[in-house]
């Protein structure tokens, strides 16, 4: 996987990203987990994704939230954070991604669904663990755009039973992926994670 380091504008400061450069007019953006507990852009679940969307033939934009790595602001609860996803959406644009795509893990994925951006800005989400169980998902509406929510079935941030509850207000048509054996950090499980991304694709 080819990646280069990016900076961009956020109203926060510059934001420190990871671009891979793939032909084509897709894009996808890609959030990591929790600030507050060590996660960033290079999180290995984050990075499978990028090569699983890099391999489908999407330009890939991990960045780093603010106050993270060399990522300038301070931690903003999630607030802030959502105007960093549309800031990196807009980078994309702006480099010639007009299909555009969402993708988020743990934190991330509650960032995105926080920010809802509109169905003609994103055309596909996906959510990795979204953790329902310690993130406050209430004022997460209807997304239209959401196609794929995969987690563990030992993943106890993000339980499957709570996320089939909460799909029907989601989107009743997203599809959720169950990976057996795997825990809310995929350990020994990233080659399942990137074949659950697959078959979205199909």
């Amino acid at each position: 996987m080819t990646e280069q380091p990016v900076f961009f504008s956020s109203p926060s400061g510059r934001l420190e990203g990871l671009l891979g450069l793939v032909p084509g007019d897709g894009g996808v953006v890609i959030t990591h987990p929790h600030p507050l507990y060590g996660g960033d852009m290079h999180n290995t679940v984050v990075g499978a994704l990028a090569q699983a969307y890099q391999r489908a033939g999407y330009t890939t934009l991990r960045f780093n939230f603010r106050g993270v790595g060399w990522s300038q602001g301070d931690y903003d609860e999630g607030r802030g954070e959502q105007q960093d996803v549309r800031s990196a959406l807009e980078f994309l644009s702006a480099n010639g991604k007009n299909a555009l795509a969402l993708a988020g893990y743990s934190f991330g994925a509650w960032v995105n669904a926080l920010t809802a951006p509109p169905e003609d800005a994103v055309k596909h989400i996906i959510m990795v663990s979204p953790p329902v169980a310690l993130l406050d998902f209430a004022p997460v509406g209807p997304m239209p755009q959401l196609q794929l929510v995969v987690t563990g079935d030992r993943d106890h941030f993000a339980p499957p039973n709570l996320l089939e509850s909460l799909l029907p207000r989601w989107n009743p048509l997203a599809r959720l992926e169950i990976v057996r054996g795997a825990d809310h950090f995929y350990s020994g499980c990233l080659d399942r994670l990137a074949a659950a991304r697959r078959e979205q694709e199909k």
